[in-house]
């Protein structure tokens, strides 16, 4: 038995289309798929799929964040594997399977998929969304295969249901495999396991969503005492920086790529500016970035 769980928050034109993707799928284990969700207008349409799905079930947080939410959900999760999606995500056909196959390996504690993205690498956005994601499996991939600590990636991941809650003021993607990570288990990367994201398509909402995601990493630090296996870091984006100048194909896209350096710098700069100088929490409070619905 697994659990699959996908954390909405105002997204009754994407909902559909994410529990489809898991529908469709020939899943070889019994499972239950949760959809999560504060907003009647996304469960409704959930509501639709439960009347001719009967592994379909509902679960309305009080809409103060996905992590929030999953603690209060996991003691209703009756699968020996959780399984992590959004509402305004979509995953490949064969994701499920590939996420459980890494579970064969009784060490393997959290599984994490691969993010693809749902744009044209044309526009700006859509171009920035494409060369970070490919940095990101390029980066997972290698700690992978070197048998290195991985942080999982929000869109798609999955984790045995052994845990009883997890810290909430920080990335649950990168908490989680943290804690099964200090317990012995190994994290493991299921590259087949695609999952298509739409990029933020205004530098307001990119900048936000990425600031978003750095305070929940740099934030780590404040919950576990030792030394903890890191990366998502400023010093490994500057190391690996040079990288990203192999991807573009095109004059354009080598503007592309030479633009998003400095962006990315600025920021890192407003993050530490707010943990460090300005001391603020990490806020897991449900924001919407409208440019990726």
């Amino acid at each position: 038995m697994i659990s699959i769980v996908i954390t909405s928050f105002n997204e009754p034109l994407t909902i559909a289309k994410a529990i489809d993707s898991f529908l469709n799928q020939k899943i070889r284990e019994k499972y239950e798929l949760f959809v999560c969700a504060p907003d009647e207008a996304t469960l409704n349409i959930a509501r639709s799929y439960q009347k001719k799905n009967k592994q379909i079930k509902l679960f309305k947080d009080p809409g103060k964040g996905k992590s929030f939410a999953l603690n209060l959900l996991l003691p209703n999760l009756k699968g020996e594997i959780i399984i992590l999606t959004d509402g305004d995500v979509y995953v490949s056909d064969n994701s499920v399977n590939a996420i459980l196959d890494k579970f064969q390996d009784e060490k393997v504690g959290c599984v994490s998929g691969r993010v693809a993205s749902q744009d044209s690498r044309d526009s700006l956005f859509g171009y920035w969304g494409h060369i970070l994601f490919q940095a990101a499996h390029d980066l997972r991939k290698n700690r992978y295969e070197k048998k290195e600590f991985l942080e999982c990636s929000g869109y798609l991941w999955a984790f045995r249901n052994i845990l009883k809650s997890f810290p909430e003021k920080a990335s649950e993607d990168a908490v989680v495999p943290i804690i099964f990570y200090n317990k012995g288990y190994k994290i493991a990367y299921a590259e087949s396991a695609l999952v298509y994201v739409k990029s933020p398509a205004s530098l307001h909402d990119f900048i936000e969503q990425k600031k978003r995601n750095m305070k929940g990493h740099e934030i780590l630090e404040r919950h576990f005492k030792a030394d903890i296996p890191r990366m998502k870091t400023l010093s490994t984006e500057i190391v690996n920086g040079y990288k990203l100048l192999l991807f573009p194909r095109n004059l354009k896209e080598i503007f592309f790529t030479l633009s998003l350096f400095p962006l990315r710098l600025y920021i890192w700069m407003l993050t530490f500016y707010h943990l460090k100088l300005k001391k603020q929490e990490y806020s897991d409070g449900w924001k919407r970035i409208d440019s990726t619905k």
